[in-house]
């Protein structure tokens, strides 16, 4: 098959749905079907285009198989909502002049956010008559409304509307969480459409590795501790203030240090906040290159979760499975009724706290550094379940099936269910 894949992140980009849309498109090529991937400039998580890349309107690349199309970005380091409004437009007339310039292709994958990229996409769509399928990351609006992001009534109504169209002229939907296919039921879209397909990790390379001898704890001075991480983007959903002053509670305790790996731009504030709380047991360090994940995840002794209380089923942070296979156990700060916490105690790999309650994650935290046979078996648990329900090569296959199928029915409203029984299931 020719396979376009419509991201606004790719490598190398080393977070969010970069890594994963890299990894999708090079393992497809692996099977051997053409791939093209229509992507923006990298530029994420510093909001700064790469220095590489800057003054270009149009870059073609190759790698590893994959033919990489990147069209240029109004992006500012500190943007506002006409700011964010911009980027994205920038990307919807940037694009598609890369977009029709390569070969024709037999489906059209797309990633969402940002939603302003379904137009060019279901537009493509039409050209080429082939079926588009809306890979759903994020809910939108929804999520920039319920963190406040979004406030301006007609805005938010032109994005619904925006969102019902997506959805409405996509053939399949894919969904990275049940709770996301409940909530798209509940706006009336049929059930038939979409398909759950978990976002996954390389469970041969972020894998449980020791702690001795790991290059991060002895950089770091942090051999003897207990090491309570944080890694990822830091973002309006999040609140990592609730880290912070889970970390001052337990100052009394030496042993324990709170990690947090983020966007420096982001770690600034970070650090203010810090020195205003006295939380000198946290250690605030950049992110790391993708390389070098599975050795930052084995320096921890948990791995934490954060999101803020009204984060309920439009958000599934990609951390969930890194650090489920990685044999490090959840701490996850997160709505009790939300997808996170529905992947975590699934998994049995963590343990679900109240959101935002500092106390609550201080005293979870307090309660695994005292047990260590306990942070083993969720740990040991996290990773049989990451093996048997997050692994890339399952991802590789479903995504493959559904390809194929919704090729050969794209004369109909949607694929056949018996066909591709494993999509629907709730893993």
């Amino acid at each position: 098959m020719r396979i376009l894949i419509y991201s606004y992140n790719y490598h190398p980009e080393p977070i969010g749905i970069a890594p994963l849309m890299t990894e999708l498109a090079e393992g497809l090529v692996k099977q051997g079907h053409q791939v093209r991937v229509i992507t923006g400039m990298p530029n994420y998580p510093q909001r700064e285009i790469y220095e590489e890349y800057k003054g270009k309107w149009f870059v073609t690349e190759f790698k590893n198989g994959v033919t990489i199309q990147r069209s240029y970005l109004r992006i500012k380091a500190k943007p506002n909502l006409i700011d964010r409004l911009l980027l994205e437009l920038s990307f919807v007339f940037t694009s598609l002049p890369q977009a029709v310039n390569g070969w024709q292709p037999d489906v059209i994958l797309l990633t969402v956010p940002p939603l302003l990229i379904s137009l060019p996409a279901i537009l493509l769509g039409w050209i080429y008559n082939c079926p588009v399928i809306l890979n759903v990351q994020d809910i939108l609006p929804e999520a920039a409304i319920r963190v406040g992001l979004i406030k301006n009534k007609l805005m938010i109504r032109a994005l619904t509307a925006l969102e019902k169209f997506a959805y409405h002229h996509s053939h399949s939907i894919s969904v990275i969480a049940d709770g996301f296919r409940e909530n798209l039921i509940n706006k009336g879209v049929p059930s038939q459409k979409i398909f759950c397909i978990p976002n996954w990790v390389n469970v041969n390379f972020i894998r449980p590795l020791p702690k001795q001898r790991n290059v991060f704890r002895a950089a770091h001075q942090l051999d003897d501790k207990f090491v309570v991480l944080y890694s990822g983007n830091i973002a309006l959903t999040q609140g990592l203030e609730t880290v912070i002053e889970a970390a001052v509670s337990l100052r009394h305790i030496p042993e324990i240090v709170f990690v947090i790996a983020g966007e420096s731009r982001a770690l600034q504030r970070l650090r203010k906040y810090c020195q205003s709380c006295g939380a000198d047991n946290v250690l605030l360090i950049p992110l790391v290159a993708r390389e070098k994940l599975s050795e930052l995840l084995a320096a921890a002794d948990l791995g934490l979760v954060v999101q803020k209380r009204n984060v309920i089923s439009f958000n599934m942070p990609s951390k969930i499975p890194l650090l489920l296979a990685s044999g490090r156990p959840i701490v996850a700060s997160v709505p009790a009724s939300g997808t996170a916490a529905r992947a975590v105690r699934k998994s049995g790999g963590g343990i679900v706290v109240t959101p935002e309650s500092p106390y609550a994650m201080a005293s979870t935290v307090l309660e695994l550094y005292k047990h260590p046979e306990k942070v083993a078996k969720l740990g040991k648990q996290g990773r049989q379940f990451a093996v048997e329900h997050y692994s890339f090569e399952q991802a590789l296959a479903t995504y493959e099936a559904l390809f194929a199928e919704v090729v050969t029915s794209s004369t109909s409203t949607s694929p056949s269910l018996d066909v591709l029984p494993k999509l629907t299931s709730s893993n």
